[in-house]
């Protein structure tokens, strides 16, 4: 028997209702969650981000104008919510107003493993959401830059050595994008980012939209899971339509970056290492110390440090908002790590900045 493409609706054969996931062909009936999703597809009563209201009401938008002014386009205070549209039919936010509000109330963490399981130690846990979705966006794709460490690689070299990044960039912000562009956000989840010695996974939830195949799919051939976030990725030149971003990631790491579960996606970003780091990792060079293995550091500690990598700008008043804690904790915290060598101020409390050791 050859059960055809439906990954959308379901393939009835002697009473029993097959779909597929991947490339296996499963019973429905083993899927009961998925069932049900499907045939509110059929009866056209499926939630997106456009129709579910908003968890929160009391929503600001002042980052949402700032974000539309650096990219030269306008928001008129009158009409942005019916443009963009971010209310439902009822009259509620929605979803997508949540999102792209000021304050989100959701979450987008990247976690940190030192070995190539979850079940390994977590080393940090960084975390970008609780903002404007845009803004997030915008830092996880920074977030790339501090992952991706540059090596030389003198092999043969002659007169200069050549730079070698830990993993393509294109393909990393490829794979982010999609992430947060097609996750399915009225699952209540967020994208789930995974940084593993070897690798980094960037999970999004839900498949393929039901209208979408498998070919079509790898071949570029879009077809948007959040119809109207989709069109202000690319009012704003965050995406565009051409397609590329699925045969970008395909051309530089092959299908097999992609791997189809029955709720998510997840896309495998491997590692070029030209040598092993081992113990040397997060250790500070110079005098061998315990006190100086970041790895010892509590997550409040190793939050303020990527902090100060990020933004070497950053103010005590800031990173109390950001951690959620008293500026008298942060100065604690701060002078701990100036004592124990991590970090130094460089100029003055007005006008200088911090320097990661």
């Amino acid at each position: 028997m050859v059960i055809p493409a439906a990954e959308g609706i379901p393939t009835a054969y002697k009473e029993k209702r097959y779909l597929r996931i991947g490339s296996s062909k499963c019973n429905l009936k083993d899927y009961p969650k998925r069932e049900i999703q499907l045939f509110k597809i059929l009866d056209g009563r499926v939630d997106t981000i456009e129709t579910m209201p908003a968890k929160y009401q009391e929503l600001t938008f002042s980052k949402l104008f700032g974000y539309y002014g650096s990219k030269g386009i306008v928001l008129k205070e009158k009409t942005f919510e019916k443009n963009l549209g971010l209310k439902n039919a009822e009259g509620e936010y929605n979803l997508l107003a949540q999102l792209l509000s000021d304050n989100s109330h959701i979450p987008l963490r990247v976690s940190i493993f030192e070995g190539k399981t979850k079940g390994s130690n977590l080393f940090s846990v960084r975390e970008f959401g609780n903002n404007c979705l845009l803004y997030t966006l915008d830092e996880v794709l920074r977030y790339g830059d501090v992952l991706n460490i540059i090596q030389a690689d003198e092999t043969n070299r002659v007169v200069e050595r050549r730079d070698i990044p830990l993993f393509d960039n294109k393909a990393y912000r490829e794979a982010v994008i999609n992430a947060i562009l097609h996750n399915y956000w009225v699952g209540g989840n967020e994208p789930m980012i995974s940084v593993f010695s070897d690798r980094i996974e960037i999970l999004s939830r839900g498949t393929i939209a039901p209208a979408q195949t498998m070919d079509g799919f790898f071949r570029g051939e879009s077809v948007p899971v959040n119809d109207k976030l989709s069109e202000i990725f690319l009012q704003l030149h965050i995406s565009e339509k051409s397609g590329r971003g699925v045969p970008k990631i395909i051309e530089i790491y092959g299908k097999k970056a992609f791997t189809f579960r029955e709720n998510s996606i997840v896309v495998t970003i491997p590692f070029k290492k030209l040598s092993e780091l081992g113990n040397k990792v997060g250790k500070k060079v110079g005098k061998k110390s315990d006190n100086c293995d970041i790895r010892k550091l509590n997550a409040r500690r190793t939050r303020i440090i990527t902090e100060m990598r990020d933004n070497p700008n950053v103010t005590a008043a800031e990173l109390s908002i950001m951690l959620a804690i008293s500026e008298t904790a942060i100065e604690n915290n701060i002078k701990y790590l100036k004592q124990n060598k991590f970090i130094e101020r460089v100029g003055s409390n007005k006008t200088g900045y911090w320097k990661v050791l």
